[in-house]
C-alpha cells in the first residue's frame, strides 16, 4: 500500500519534466538528421523524410500495445492492483515482440513497393529506399523499446526513460557526424551511415531498458512471457490500444495522402514541408510532454475512482498547453526566416516555407487542445470518440481541403497547412465538449474501464 501511495502522489511536474526532455531529444534526432542531411543533399533530406513517414505507420502498430499498457497499468496502480500491473507489463512486452518481428520482415521484404506509392522519383526515391530498408530492420527493437518505455512511464519512472533517449541521441548524432562529414578521414557513407546509426541506437536502448525495468520495478522478462501471453491482458490491451492506434493510423495515412498532394506542387514544396514539419515539432513539444503526463495521472485517478480530480486535471493542463503552444509558435514565426535558412539556402524553398510558419501560429493552440484532451479521454476509457472524430475530420477536412486550398485555389503549401489547422481546431473543440460532459459516467465508457481493471 505504501508503494501504491508513492505512485498516486506523484505530481504532474514530477512526471512531465523528464518527458519534456525525452520528447525534445527524441524529436531532435529527426531534426538534427534532417538538418545534417539538408547540408549533405536536399534530395537526401526529402527522401529520408518521406521514408520516415512510412516507417512511422508501422511503428503505430507497436503503439497499440504501448498506449494500452500506459493506460491500463496506470488504472491498476490507481486501484492498488500492483501484481496485475506487473503482469500487464510482461504481456505488453510479449505482444510487441511478435508485432515488431512481423513489421520488420514486412518492411524489409516489401519496402520498395510501399515507397512507390509516393510520387517521388530519381535521387529522392533512391535515398528513401536505402533508409527504409536499413531502418526497417530496427523496427523490431523499436517495438520492444516502446513497450518497455511505456511500462516505466506508467510507474512514473520517466527520468529513466529520458536517460535512455539521451544515450540514443549521442549514438545517433555521433553516427550522423561520421557518416556525413568524413571525420578522421573516414569515408562519407551518407544515408547508409545515418540509417545504421539509428539501428545501433535502438539496439542499445532495448538492452538498457530491459535492465531498468528489472532494476526499478523487479519485473524480469522470461521466455514464457513471449510465447504465452495472458489472454485477458491481450484482449484488454487491444480493447484500449486498437481504437487509440486507429486514430494515429488514420492520421499517418491522411498525412501520406497530403504528402502526395504536396509532391504534386513540386520538389520545393515537398522539401519545404519536410523542413517545416521538423521546425513545427518544437511548437508542440511541451504539449506532447504535458499531455502524456496528464494521461498517466488521469488513468490513475480513474482507476482510484477519483473522477473530479481527473476532470480538473485535464482542464488545468489544457490552459497551460494552449498558452505555451501559442507563445512558442509566435516566436518561431517572428524569427522564421533565419530558422528555415539553417536548413537550406534554396530561395524557392524559403519563399514557399516562410508564410507557412505564420499559419502554424493559428494551428498550434488547436492542436494543443486536441492532444491534451484526446489523451485524457483515452485514459478515462473513452477510446472510441477520439478514433471516430479523428477519421471523420482528418479525411473530411484535412485531406479534402488540403487539395481544395492547396491545388484547386492555388494557395500551395500554405493552403495545405490552413486545412490541417481547421481539422485540429474542430477536433479540439469537440474534445473539450466531450471532456466537460464527464464521459466516464457513460455506460459504454465505464464498461471498458471496468473490464480492463480486471
Amino acid at each position: 500500500m505504501e508503494e501504491t501511495n508513492k505512485y498516486k502522489e506523484q505530481t504532474l511536474f514530477q512526471i512531465t519534466w523528464p518527458l519534456f526532455i525525452e520528447i525534445a531529444l527524441h524529436m531532435s534526432m529527426g531534426i538534427i538528421a534532417t538538418f545534417m542531411l539538408g547540408h549533405y543533399s536536399d534530395d537526401a533530406a526529402a527522401g529520408v523524410g518521406v521514408a520516415n513517414q512510412l516507417l512511422n505507420i508501422f511503428i503505430l502498430v507497436f503503439n497499440v500495445t504501448s498506449i494500452g499498457a500506459t493506460i491500463l497499468i496506470g488504472q491498476k496502480i490507481g486501484a492498488g492492483k500492483l501484481a496485475d500491473a506487473k503482469q500487464m507489463a510482461r504481456s505488453a512486452f510479449g505482444m510487441n515482440f511478435w508485432f515488431g518481428l512481423m513489421m520488420a520482415l514486412i518492411v524489409f521484404l516489401f519496402g520498395e513497393h510501399f515507397l512507390k506509392l509516393f510520387d517521388v522519383q530519381g535521387k529522392i526515391y533512391d535515398y528513401g529506399l536505402i533508409f527504409m530498408q536499413i531502418c526497417g530492420l530496427s523496427l523490431f527493437f523499436e517495438s520492444l523499446a516502446l513497450a518497455l518505455s511505456a511500462v516505466l512511464r506508467s510507474y512514473g519512472y520517466t527520468k529513466e526513460s529520458m536517460v535512455v533517449t539521451i544515450l540514443m541521441n549521442i549514438i545517433s548524432i555521433g553516427g550522423n557526424i561520421f557518416a556525413l562529414s568524413g571525420l578522421f578521414g573516414l569515408p562519407i557513407t551518407g544515408v547508409v551511415g545515418v540509417s545504421w546509426a539509428i539501428v545501433i541506437a535502438r539496439v542499445v536502448a532495448v538492452v538498457i531498458l530491459v535492465f531498468l525495468v528489472y532494476k526499478r520495478l523487479a519485473i524480469s522478462i522470461k521466455f514464457r512471457d513471449i510465447v504465452k501471453i495472458d489472454h485477458v491482458d491481450f484482449f484488454g490491451l487491444l480493447r484500449i490500444g486498437l481504437p487509440s492506434a486507429g486514430e494515429n493510423l488514420s492520421y499517418q495515412f491522411s498525412q501520406l495522402i497530403i504528402t502526395g498532394i504536396v509532391a504534386s506542387l513540386g520538389a520545393a514544396a515537398l522539401t519545404a514541408r519536410v523542413y517545416i514539419v521538423n521546425i513545427s515539432m518544437v511548437c508542440f513539444l511541451f504539449t506532447m510532454a504535458i499531455g502524456m503526463g496528464t494521461q498517466i495521472l488521469v488513468s490513475r485517478y480513474i482507476g482510484a475512482k477519483e473522477y473530479d480530480k481527473a476532470l480538473h486535471r485535464g482542464l488545468r493542463t489544457l490552459k497551460i498547453a494552449t498558452a505555451a503552444s501559442f507563445i512558442v509558435s509566435l516566436v518561431i514565426a517572428l524569427v522564421g526566416s533565419p530558422i528555415l535558412g539553417m536548413f537550406t539556402d534554396d530561395p524557392m524553398i524559403l519563399a514557399v516555407g516562410i508564410p507557412v510558419l505564420w499559419a502554424i501560429v493559428f494551428i498550434e493552440p488547436g492542436r494543443a487542445m486536441n492532444i491534451v484532451l484526446m489523451n485524457s479521454l483515452k485514459s478515462a476509457g473513452d477510446v472510441r470518440f477520439p478514433m471516430i472524430t479523428g477519421i471523420v475530420f482528418m479525411w473530411g477536412v484535412a485531406v479534402v481541403f488540403s487539395y481544395v486550398f492547396g491545388v484547386h485555389l492555388g494557395l500551395g503549401l500554405l493552403g495545405v497547412w490552413i486545412a490541417q489547422g481547421m481539422d485540429e481546431w474542430i477536433r479540439g473543440i469537440l474534445a473539450l465538449r466531450r471532456w466537460k460532459s464527464r464521459p466516464w459516467e457513460r455506460e459504454t465508457c465505464m464498461k471498458d474501464v471496468q473490464v480492463n481493471k480486471g
